[in-house]
């Protein structure tokens, strides 16, 4: 019976997803999301949700911000997947844009749980009809790294999706042996920094804390914490910024090393921004959603 069920289910969101995709594409729908506030240890984190239509229980995407991120979607996405019948929440982390307090790695996985905690809030779950054994992480660059660290200590995660997500390991080991690049980064973190940027932090001198952090942060050695998850990896054929060969390939030959079964790959021919083919990068995200439900 729990089969037929699930079957159905599936059946019923397959439908939603045709006419999802019919709505975003033609860019007709107006789906405005809901300013959200929670806390984090303390601080007011600000944020959207994107409220999925329809009677039922709807599975529910945190989507992960790249960094510094901005004050409305990733990449599109929240708009797009909730035509499909999934909501889909994001937040700026702490220190970033109206967010309250200081950035840094460590606060980041931090505010990863306070947006979990808030959306097993029993009001919320009633408010925008969550199904909370649907929980999917997706990041972004910055979040789709942090998305993947996060699960790595925290079992219960079950299902993250990666877009383009950074290799901390891999881009502070690139960032100590090569000057160019380090001076680079330097300048943009600290043209980041407020008063002038949206980043309440130390600039390139937060760096220090991956530095003497690496082993939490590198994806390769979570690997093995990983493999029994669902993961969708997502990289751009022209990304300078977070290469393929350099921060995706090497993540997925060490998960199917370590025996992970449920580890797909996609890649596009586009650049980080996916500008492109967001519309594609929408359909095939949500279709994988969708396949997955339990």
């Amino acid at each position: 019976m729990r089969y037929q069920f699930t079957t159905l289910r599936k059946f019923h969101y397959f439908s939603i997803l045709c006419v999802g995709i019919l709505f975003f594409g033609a860019q007709t729908v107006n789906n405005e999301p809901i300013n959200i506030s929670f806390n984090s240890d303390g601080y007011e984190l600000k944020g959207k949700f994107y409220p999925a239509g329809g009677k039922g229980t709807f599975p529910t995407v945190l989507l992960l911000q790249g960094f510094p991120g901005n004050e409305k979607d990733v990449i599109g996405l929240g708009q797009k997947v909730s035509l499909s019948g999934i909501n889909a929440f994001t937040f700026n982390y702490r220190g970033t844009h109206k967010s309250e307090g200081q950035f840094n790695l460590e606060n980041t996985i931090d505010d990863i749980q306070a947006a979990l905690d808030y959306l097993h809030k029993e009001e919320i779950v009633r408010k925008f009809k969550i199904d909370t054994s649907n929980i999917i992480l997706c990041g972004y660059s910055y979040g789709g790294g942090m998305g993947l660290t996060f699960a790595a200590n925290h079992p219960e995660i079950r299902r993250i999706i990666s877009i383009v997500g950074t290799d901390h390991g891999e881009f502070i080991r690139e960032y100590q042996r090569n000057e160019s690049m380090a001076e680079m980064i330097n300048d943009m973190f600290d043209g980041l920094k407020a008063p002038e940027g949206p980043v309440r932090f130390e600039g390139h001198k937060g760096l220090q804390e991956l530095i003497d952090n690496v082993n939490l942060y590198d994806l390769r050695l979570s690997a093995p914490k990983l493999a029994d998850r669902e993961i969708l990896l997502i990289g751009g054929w022209d990304d300078v910024n977070i290469m393929i060969e350099n921060h995706l390939l090497p993540l997925y030959r060490v998960l199917k090393k370590e025996d992970a079964l449920n580890v797909e790959f996609i890649a596009y021919h586009t650049d980080h921004s996916f500008r492109n083919v967001r519309d594609k990068l929408a359909e095939d995200i949500i279709e994988w959603i969708i396949k997955g439900l339990r």
